[in-house]
């Protein structure tokens, strides 16, 4: 079969079509035949060598992280799938490898396609909306009646999390750009800034919860609105001390994320405030309950009209580096 691989991390953005077995499956497995990859940020990431602490891979890689696609073959152990149905999933961190025409995965990483959602649709959905969900859930234990403030929220992460806090009870506050205005306001925002017009440090103040989405140049204009005894929970700046002991990893790599994080963990600090940082996993059973909330809400994710084959993927790696997609960049695998 075809996959996109990389030898060793380099700085140049550049993958190999290489020809390899089809993958054989494990008792708790499904193989997948790959439809449609996403390409996101994370790609570059692992292309780089720039998450290599968090996840470092044996070479060569097959890279890729999220898919939709039709499973050809079944585990012995596996229930609940079955030969033929259409799945959607964020590939477990340790097996990732989307961007091949066939793919082993565990079944506790994948869930059925929403109905409202097509495979090239669906391939926008799974890495964005467990981001939410881990996010909410687990990283800001966020309950009904609290305020969570999304900055730069009107991209595809926004029009994930946005309903999915919604579902839970939330208050939600979103800066962006004027033409997501609308969008996120009906997908359940209780306000929207609009950053050309206005500051959101100067509107806001006292939230309990601000997520991210910007990176550290705006770590303390993020920090200036949150309320004392607050998280900031950022998709961006960088992982600290507290994300390397929540994923048990060994003193001496806490020791190093410390260092990291210690600007950022200092300054959350001095405003009562704790900085959380997120690197999604793969959940199955979550992504049961983020497809409850696609189909009942209908959210459909943004898509980049450009279409890219598994022989064009450095031209889409390029299209996400450079910043400025309409949307998830996505790869046709297969019809």
């Amino acid at each position: 079969m075809k996959a996109v691989q990389i030898k060793k991390y380099s700085k140049i953005i550049e993958t190999q079509v290489v020809e390899i077995p089809v993958p054989e499956i494990g008792d708790h497995e499904v193989l997948v035949k790959v439809k449609v990859a996403a390409v996101n940020h994370l790609e570059i990431l692992n292309i780089t060598g720039s998450v290599k602490l968090i996840q470092d891979y044996d070479m060569p890689l097959t890279i890729g992280n999220e898919l939709t696609g039709v499973i050809a073959e079944v585990g012995k152990l596996v229930s609940g799938f079955k030969k033929d149905d259409a799945i959607y999933t964020r590939l477990p961190l340790d097996k990732i490898g989307a961007f091949a025409e066939y793919v082993a995965v565990d079944a506790k990483a994948i869930w059925h396609l929403p109905k409202n959602l097509d495979l090239v649709t669906g391939a926008a959905a799974p890495l964005t909306g467990l981001t939410a969900y881990q996010g909410l859930h687990e990283e800001l234990n966020a309950k009904a009646g609290q305020t969570v403030f999304i900055p730069g929220g009107s991209g595809s992460f926004g029009q994930m999390a946005v309903p999915i806090a919604k579902a839970m009870g939330l208050n939600v506050i979103v800066s962006g750009n004027p033409a997501a205005r609308e969008q996120i306001l009906a997908a359940g925002a209780t306000q929207y800034i609009d950053y050309t017009k206005e500051n959101y440090w100067e509107i806001l103040k006292g939230v309990d919860f601000v997520i991210d989405t910007l990176g550290a140049a705006e770590f303390d204009l993020e920090l200036s609105v949150i309320k004392p005894g607050g998280r900031l929970l950022s998709l961006r700046t960088g992982p600290n001390k507290q994300f390397a002991k929540d994923h048990g990893f060994p003193k001496w790599k806490q020791l190093l994320f410390a260092l990291a994080g210690a600007k950022f963990d200092k300054k959350a600090k001095k405003h009562g405030v704790e900085y959380r940082f997120i690197f999604v996993r793969s959940d199955g059973s979550q992504l049961e309950e983020i497809s409850k909330i696609i189909e009942e809400n209908n959210i459909i994710p943004a898509v980049d009209p450009t279409e890219f084959t598994l022989n064009q993927v450095n031209e889409a790696l390029h299209l996400v580096a450079s910043g400025h997609p309409k949307g998830k960049v996505v790869i046709k695998i297969s019809d």
